[in-house]
């Protein structure tokens, strides 16, 4: 199939906690999507976007985020792990959008300061990303004992990261062509 324009995944940095280790994971990935001819990649910070409390759905959302949303053909999803689930912001953020989701491949890295890698976090967010219209991939990057992946300043520690997140994006990357093929030569009945 040949590419008449980049395939746009965004990555999302979901806390916006002081001292947050997941952002260097969140800059590494989106990194490795700049590196990559075929991508189009922007970092979303949730805490830099502008969000509405006193409304529902999709008037709760930052209009940026919703355009980042409806250009994407997949979206990384970089999340710690906070009492077995993802933040509650970034929850309230993935919900300011529906329609813009649609047919649209996801994938989770998982940040946790215990050994875990944030393995609950990947498991309770499956069923919120398929009940919002994503398509997650089968394979997931987890983030154990993260300050052993990279130090306090974001250097990476860990090369075994760089192998993981190729073979997440690798199968991202090829989701995203067969949905976004799909979007625009399959008619849904």
């Amino acid at each position: 199939m040949a590419e008449s324009r980049p395939l746009s995944i965004p990555v999302i940095l979901g806390t916006n906690r002081k001292g947050r280790m997941s952002a260097h994971a969140a800059r590494f990935v989106h990194r490795e999507l700049e590196k990559r001819a075929s991508v189009s990649t922007e970092l979303i910070d949730i805490g830099s976007l502008q969000h509405h409390f006193d409304d529902s759905g999709q008037g709760t959302g930052d209009p940026t985020f919703a355009e980042s949303m409806a250009r994407a053909d997949a979206i990384v999803i970089v999340a710690p792990e906070y009492n077995h689930a993802m933040p509650g912001l970034l929850k309230h953020v993935l919900d300011s959008c529906l329609k813009e989701y649609i047919h649209k491949a996801a994938g989770i890295v998982a940040v946790s300061a215990g050994p875990f890698g944030g393995t609950r976090v990947i498991e309770t967010s499956l069923p919120v990303l398929r009940e919002l219209g994503l398509v997650t991939i089968f394979w997931d990057v987890n983030v154990g004992s993260v300050a052993k992946v990279f130090d306090e300043g974001g250097r990476l520690l860990d090369d075994a990261f760089i192998r993981r997140t190729d073979k997440f994006l690798g199968e991202l990357i090829w989701m995203a062509k067969t949905l976004r093929y799909g979007r625009e030569n399959i008619t849904l009945n």
